[in-house]
């Protein structure tokens, strides 16, 4: 396993596709791709103070994000046991992937050592990345995404 990954994916790369344990199911990205967009968000760790103000900010503007036809999945390095305190903890309404052999991370250029980069990710219902944030402000995270979504929703009506 690398202790750093490759360059994360830019826009309009192919999204690259993986199978997951998750809390509360596992995950297989080719079974979602064309039926919603999907938001990928890696964090470092659950219960540290930067990741639980992201995670409530985006469980705070979930419903926004589903209106726009997108799903939401966290991903980091921690179990699908921490993972499913942590999201009945902070009442998280989506899907947390538990990356602990570093995989995903390691295909989204997100691995760093003992914890993934704080990225984030829409994958189109084309299975391409239509946005990226390399650069995520925790506590703007919904307002940041909901706007690319919306910019995503307005080219597709072109």
């Amino acid at each position: 396993m690398a202790a750093f990954a490759e360059a994360p994916p830019n826009v309009g790369d192919k999204a690259p596709l993986f199978q997951a344990a998750a809390h509360p199911q596992p995950v297989n990205l080719a079974n979602l791709v064309g039926k919603k967009n999907i938001v990928l968000y890696f964090y470092p760790k659950d219960f540290t103070p930067g990741c639980t103000i992201e995670a409530c900010d985006l469980r705070d503007g979930f419903e926004a994000l589903k209106g726009l036809d997108a799903i939401v999945l966290g991903v980091s390095y921690d179990s699908v046991e921490s993972h499913a305190k942590f999201a009945e903890h902070y009442k998280l309404p989506f899907g947390l992937i538990a990356d602990t052999d570093h995989k995903v991370s390691e295909l989204y250029g997100a691995a760093r050592g003992k914890v993934c980069t704080r990225y984030t990710f829409i994958i189109n219902k084309s299975g391409r990345i239509a946005w990226r944030n390399l650069t995520v402000n925790a506590k703007q995270a919904a307002a940041e995404i909901k706007a690319a979504l919306e910019q995503l929703k307005q080219q597709e009506k072109k």
